[in-house]
């Protein structure tokens, strides 16, 4: 909305000691400007000198324009750039509902390092490690950003709590199981997800029991020769019902495993 700039996603940084790395640009060049003034009041003599795009979205990643003026480095996973070109037809929405001013200067970027997991940011005090996962969770790009020394992970859209996850057409519901079950296994005390203001040790697991619930009810119901419409009302999922944006998602999410499975 025009209230919140366009800024629907959690994003931070972290300070390796000599040098600072933002976890996501935001939504707008004019957002990345007002986040990096932030960080350099709190800041001013140490320079930024990553911005580590955890995956594809508009809202993490076209404030990249403002960060590229800085000549500050531009890291994202090794299909990155490609799915900017796929899905080129999605980055109209932060334009449509922002303001000319706000949206001034804002543009798509290439990353300039595309990495997949094992890829490390090393600094005077900290190391980051770009972890991948899976190979494809809600989208191929999506990755998490780990600093061992903090116990911390950031992991965009990977996790989701406050709020309903989007199942999309492109996601994978095995990759994306199969990561968070990777990632919890590495006993981090925080996770932050893409959304969702928890990210304490067990801010992953609702994405993870609604996961696994949605493979086991619709993967039955399409087993019992069920039509898709008909596979709304065949289980129950009245444990994550009161989720914000349950209503809107959820039969969504239904519609794209289903499809999903119908193609295998």
């Amino acid at each position: 909305m025009k209230s919140n700039k366009g800024f629907v996603s959690n994003m931070c940084y972290i300070d390796l000691g000599d040098s600072l790395v933002a976890l996501d640009a935001g939504p707008t060049y004019s957002f990345a400007k007002e986040f990096y003034t932030l960080i350099k009041a709190k800041y001013p003599n140490k320079k930024v000198s990553h911005v580590v795009l955890s995956n594809f979205h508009d809202d993490r990643v076209l404030g990249a324009s403002f960060f590229k003026e800085k000549d500050i480095k531009i890291v994202g996973h090794k299909t990155i750039n490609n799915e900017y070109k796929k899905f080129k037809n999605k980055f109209g929405r932060i334009e449509r509902i922002t303001s000319k001013e706000l949206y001034n200067k804002t543009k798509l970027i290439d990353a300039d390092i595309l990495v997949d997991g094992g890829y490390k940011i090393v600094g005077s005090k900290k190391t980051i490690e770009i972890i991948k996962p899976s190979e494809i969770s809600e989208e191929k790009s999506d990755i998490a950003i780990y600093s061992k020394s903090d116990s911390f992970l950031f992991v965009g859209n990977i996790v989701f709590n406050g709020r309903m996850l989007n199942y999309r057409k492109a996601s994978n519901i095995d990759g994306w199981i199969e990561a968070l079950e990777n990632l919890s296994s590495m006993n981090a005390k925080y996770f932050l997800g893409g959304h969702g203001a928890q990210y304490d040790k067990d801010a992953y697991k609702y994405s993870l029991e609604y996961l696994k619930a949605l493979r086991v009810g619709v993967r039955k119901s399409y087993d019992d020769e069920l039509d898709v419409e008909d596979v709304k009302g065949s289980f129950s999922m009245d444990k994550f019902k009161n989720i914000n944006h349950f209503s809107q998602l959820h039969s969504n999410n239904i519609n794209n495993y289903y499809t999903q499975l119908e193609w295998e």
